[in-house]
């Protein structure tokens, strides 16, 4: 497996993992899934800010793709942004969402970023709990009954990791 930089032609393999989680879990708190074209907006978004937008691929297949973009659009949140990761069904538990993951962290880290959030949909996710508390992510609170999908309420747990200095030093 590698991990890499995406590219334009991974975006419907992207959005065929992206949808599986939308319509199967509780990871996204979207409900309808984003067509090519709206996906394909977003990984542009993240681009034009000189943020990762990674994939990991295997034998041509992409297995899972991750990215970060800005946490707050508020000037003072500059410094810190939220991370996203997700997996193809069937493969779970085989460490890629934590090389994507990780491979985040170390660039967002070079870019100067000083704080990488994780906003993790229902408290039952212990897969994503674990793998970013694995990378060093403290757990900083639950939102509670944030978003209501599939017939009932979900909770949102929020996960830190500084990155370099941290809050230990200016910008």
């Amino acid at each position: 497996m590698i991990i890499r930089d995406a590219a334009e032609q991974d975006l419907p393999a992207i959005q065929s993992i992206y949808a599986h989680h939308v319509l199967h879990g509780l990871a996204s708190f979207e409900e309808v899934p984003p067509a090519v074209d709206e996906l394909r907006r977003r990984y542009a978004d993240v681009r034009a800010q000189g943020l990762p937008y990674l994939a990991a691929e295997e034998g041509g297949e992409v297995l899972g793709y991750g990215y970060c973009s800005p946490y707050r659009s508020r000037s003072a949140y500059r410094y810190t942004l939220e991370d996203s990761v997700y997996v193809r069904e069937g493969r779970q538990g085989r460490g890629i969402g934590k090389a994507l993951l990780g491979e985040l962290v170390a660039r967002c880290a070079a870019l100067n970023y000083r704080q990488v959030i994780a906003v993790i949909g229902d408290s039952a996710n212990a897969a994503s709990i674990r793998m970013h508390a694995s990378l060093g992510f403290l757990r900083v609170g639950v939102l509670r009954s944030t978003g209501y999908k599939f017939g009932r309420w979900v909770d949102s747990v929020y996960m830190q990791l500084a990155l370099g200095a941290g809050d230990g030093a200016r910008p």
